[in-house]
């Protein structure tokens, strides 16, 4: 390493930043030296960090005044909004866990395993997709590129961990009879088929979100997609069914095979021996899941797949170390 690279995380701790070190400390970045920031409500929590008690300092103006080459940002929209091109202009890559950048023409959404080349023409600023995208890019990439697809129906069964910890405290406490805070309705014994706002179109924020990141980071608006998010009581672990139309004819076999040697998937789907995907088994890891890989018998080249994955890692944490890691191998190395 010709450099001393020096990072932050921003939003250190909340429920994705504690994840971000957790995974920061397994994947040992060639990292120099790390500064944890949050807002002036956690300002100096003492958090156990590589082997050392670091204190947790406010967010400020000047922060990135000391020569911080990458930030990990998960702080939320409002924060990132003012404070990653403070850092950007630093001399700081900002890569941002919230949704402020995503659809930013000049701003690249990357997930590793599937478009780090766009990496290279960030200017300053890179964005993590939404947890749902990410997890279903990865399973579809490698079949765009042989198959071609036409359109996607997601239905998807998300964990009240892709809320924060306000939604994980609802379902943990509307176990014991207690009301709702976070959510409009009770979250535990029910499903609520409502994730961020509704738009004047009917969808919700969250379906829209999956719709134009997906045709964002696969670099093809001809892809027509429609989606339905739902918030179930799982803790952790978001759960996909995605429907798959392709241009091009496929076999089967040819088809789990591919799905096989992606990067970042693991295909479980044996269901004589009920093997399939489920969030309470991949709990904790950073790979994507896909099973009950099945012909779409109603269209003539459709497929089935269920897609799990644990939302704040590789649907937050994990993935945004991973575009870190590349940041460091592009323009650092």
């Amino acid at each position: 390493m010709a450099k001393k690279i020096r990072m932050a995380i921003v939003g250190a701790t909340g429920m994705v930043g504690r994840t971000f070190l957790k995974v920061l400390e397994e994947r040992k970045l060639p990292v120099e030296e790390y500064f944890l920031f949050a807002s002036s409500r956690s300002a100096g929590t003492k958090v156990e960090f590589m082997g050392k008690e670091y204190t947790v300092e406010e967010l400020k103006e000047d922060s990135f005044d000391r020569g911080i080459d990458i930030a990990l940002f998960s702080a939320g929209a409002s924060t990132s909004l003012h404070f990653a091109p403070i850092a950007a202009s630093k001399g700081c890559i900002v890569i941002d866990n919230s949704s402020a950048w995503r659809m930013e023409k000049d701003v690249p959404l990357v997930v590793p395993e599937v478009n780090p080349e766009d990496i290279k023409w960030h200017k300053g600023i890179i964005a993590n997709p939404n947890c749902s995208t990410i997890q279903a890019v990865v399973v579809l990439k490698p079949l765009h590129d042989r198959y071609k697809i036409k359109r996607i129906v997601y239905s998807t069964y998300q964990a009240v961990s892709g809320a924060g910890y306000q939604g994980y405290l609802d379902l943990e406490e509307g176990l014991k009879g207690a009301p709702p805070k976070k959510f409009p309705y009770p979250i535990a014994g029910n499903v609520i088929p409502h994730i961020d706002v509704f738009l004047e179109n009917g969808y919700t924020k969250e379906e829209m979100k999956m719709i134009n990141e997906t045709k964002k980071i696969l670099h093809d608006d001809s892809i027509k997609i429609t989606a339905t998010t739902v918030r179930v009581p799982v803790f952790n672990g978001h759960s996909e069914s995605i429907n798959v139309e392709f241009e091009k004819q496929f076999d089967l076999e040819e088809l789990k095979e591919i799905l096989k040697n992606a990067p970042g998937v693991v295909v479980q789907d044996d269901p004589a021996n009920l093997l399939y995907p489920m969030p309470i088994y991949v709990s904790g890891k950073d790979e994507v899941f896909v099973g009950r890989i099945r012909r779409d018998e109603s269209v003539e080249n459709g497929v089935n797949l269920w897609v799990v994955a644990d939302n704040i890692r590789k649907g937050a944490a994990t993935n945004a170390v991973q575009i870190a890691e590349k940041v460091i191998e592009y323009f650092f190395s």
